[in-house]
């Protein structure tokens, strides 16, 4: 049975970066696609490209509005003909830089995009899943989930519950017939590592390639998807390292100082979005 075509497929933070790319990939599997965003203009100009490619619409959407969402799901629902095939929770932000340098307002923002939205994206999306005996829900966390690095320390913790939650839950709701997985990117090269310099041991990934792991993942479903999946392995063996392991491994893969020194003036525009991610952003509104 084909996990993909003709399936009604809705995707967070889908107008940029990772979840647009996944959006394509998608479309090309013959897959009805529903985008949501909190910037109006650029989900509607993402729109407006990807119809080119397949059935797609695309609305606005606030990932730690519960209202919000549910709303964006009960329009993604209708477009489907009654029900959601598959939930992509991959709206996320990436403050960076010292933990005690680190407003208020950028922890929230990080807290509860990274993790709140996957939460109540998942209790929102999962009652019609169970009730049909089938769906899968993909949670898109990060390598950062398993791998401590320093400079993403809230970032670290939001991601880290995405890991143990996705697990968690895919056992739980095995029995009803519906997956969950987890996807863990390394580095992407999208705005979330702007300013920033590439470790010498790890190079950034392209958001194709995480959007190629999504196919694979629906295509055969499974828990845990490290991009690339060998990388799986040395986040394993950081988990059991003691603290002189731990950070000799950080150094040795360039991972030590990487979001502490980095160029603030090119990642300002990126860094002032991601710390106020909260609210659906109109065209008039937008910086």
């Amino acid at each position: 049975m084909d996990n993909i075509r003709g399936k009604t497929i809705a995707i967070t933070g889908a107008a940029r970066g990772i979840g647009y790319a996944t959006a394509k990939a998608l479309l090309a599997r013959g897959a009805r696609v529903v985008i949501g965003d909190r910037d109006v203009a650029l989900q509607e100009s993402a729109v407006a490209q990807l119809t080119k490619l397949g059935p797609v619409s695309g609305y606005p959407l606030d990932v730690t509005d519960r209202e919000s969402f549910a709303t964006f799901l009960d329009k993604a629902r209708t477009d489907g003909g009654g029900h959601i095939d598959v939930l992509i929770n991959n709206a996320g932000v990436m403050p960076i830089g010292p933990f005690l340098e680190q407003s208020e307002q950028a922890i929230r923002s990080s807290i509860e995009v990274n993790l709140y939205g996957v939460i109540a994206g998942c209790q929102l999306a999962l009652p019609d899943m169970v009730a049909r005996g089938r769906g899968h829900i993909i949670n898109i966390a990060s390598l950062s989930g398993v791998i401590p690095v320093p400079g993403q320390v809230v970032y670290v913790g939001a991601k880290f519950g995405v890991v143990g939650l996705s697990a968690a839950l895919a056992d739980e709701v095995a029995p009803h017939g519906v997956h969950v997985s987890v996807v863990m990117p390394p580095f992407t090269r999208t705005e979330l590592i702007s300013g920033t310099k590439e470790s010498g041991a790890i190079k950034p990934v392209e958001p194709e390639d995480i959007a190629a792991a999504i196919v694979k993942t629906l295509d055969k479903p499974k828990t845990h998807v490290s991009v690339p999946p060998a990388l799986r392995f040395t986040a394993q063996a950081a988990q059991l390292l003691g603290p002189r392991g731990r950070r000799w491994l950080n150094k040795k893969l360039g991972l030590d100082n990487v979001f502490l020194d980095f160029d603030t003036a090119k990642r300002k525009s990126y860094e002032d979005r991601a710390q106020t991610a909260l609210g659906v952003v109109e065209s008039g509104d937008r910086t």
